[in-house]
């Protein structure tokens, strides 16, 4: 079996958490959800530093998401981790502890260009500073604790396993305290491999 077919179950344990989460913001990205029997592409895995964190994101997982949790977590060694933003833009401190994989979409082992879907890994006490895209996003957390900022509203903590929706351009940022984050994405419409912009 290669590391593609085992990508297959993933995105079908993915499609089912979605859906159990019945909400009206997922329901155009479900639409767009490839078929099990879909195209795959080879991808070579490649690891990253902030993948230590993944013992502890396995313990922060919240009772609806640690099946899912556990799942990725078992599978992240054939997984390509990526970052799409160098040291020139945010630094080395924050390289060390930011990755993100994709599952779904123009890049990853799955081929869709109509959805992208994956995973984003934060450290611990970093900032991903306020940012925004084209393509309209969710995001769910599967891990709590972290603090998270949509245009000019106040920081709050979102609970494990509770959708976060983002319109096109719209600015969003996290932020991370004690526990690392570990959360699903799902990107449509625009560029689905485009670069974020920061926002002043």
């Amino acid at each position: 079996m290669t590391a593609e077919d085992n990508m297959i179950p993933l995105i079908i344990e993915i499609r089912n958490f979605l859906e159990d989460l019945n909400d009206i913001h997922l329901k155009p990205f479900l639409a767009d959800w490839p078929l099990t029997k879909c195209a795959t592409r080879s991808v070579l895995p490649h690891s990253l530093p902030v993948l230590s964190y993944l013992p502890a994101l396995v313990k922060a997982a919240g009772k609806k998401t640690e099946t899912l949790v556990n799942f990725l977590s078992s599978l992240a060694d054939h997984m390509a981790w990526g970052q799409t933003y160098s040291e020139q833009d945010l630094g080395i401190g924050f390289l060390e502890k930011y990755g993100w994989t994709e599952i779904i979409g123009l890049r990853g082992p799955i081929t869709s260009h109509r959805v992208a879907c994956g995973f984003l890994l934060l450290g611990p006490q970093i900032e991903y500073p306020q940012h925004c895209h084209e393509a309209e996003e969710v995001y769910v957390p599967l891990t709590g604790q972290t603090l998270w900022q949509q245009s000019n509203q106040d920081w709050i903590y979102r609970t494990p396993g509770l959708p976060i929706y983002h319109a096109a351009w719209e600015p969003h940022a996290m932020r991370t305290e004690t526990t690392p984050l570990l959360a699903l994405y799902l990107w449509r419409g625009g560029n689905l491999v485009q670069k974020s912009r920061f926002t002043p």
